[in-house]
């Protein structure tokens, strides 16, 4: 449990201070960006357990990432939760069509977003990947 590495790619420094701060008080190790070219750099270099990914970056939006990873033998199998202010249904849609392993709606509610990271942590191991 725990201590596992997720990697945070957020354009908001308040939005990533506070997905920063609540995880690393859950005990994991966080590596952290503002745009989606370092994190895919990052999720490389990093192989994280988790990708906490903003949908609206500047520059590569958070669709277009999720591409790269998923084309990527090195970063294919890391699950990544869209993280967005979005709240529409078609949006919702949208997302999840593209194949994030989740969504999670800013503002943030603590438990319920320690909750999903967990869980998806989780379930991906239990994958097998």
């Amino acid at each position: 449990m725990a201590n596992e590495v997720v990697l945070i790619v957020e354009d908001n420094e308040k939005n990533r201070k506070l997905a920063r701060d609540v995880l690393q008080f859950h005990g994991y190790q966080i590596f952290e960006t503002d745009n989606a070219e370092e994190g895919i750099q990052l999720a490389r270099d990093k192989n994280p357990a988790l990708i906490l990914m903003d949908f609206h970056l500047p520059g590569m939006n958070g669709i277009e990432a999720l591409g790269h990873l998923r084309g990527d033998a090195a970063t294919k199998n890391i699950p990544v939760i869209a993280v967005t202010a979005s709240a529409m249904t078609e949006d919702r849609k949208k997302i999840m069509e593209a194949g994030f392993d989740s969504l999670q709606t800013k503002p943030i509610h603590v438990k319920e977003f320690v909750q999903v990271v967990r869980e998806t942590i989780d379930r991906h191991k239990g994958a097998g990947a």
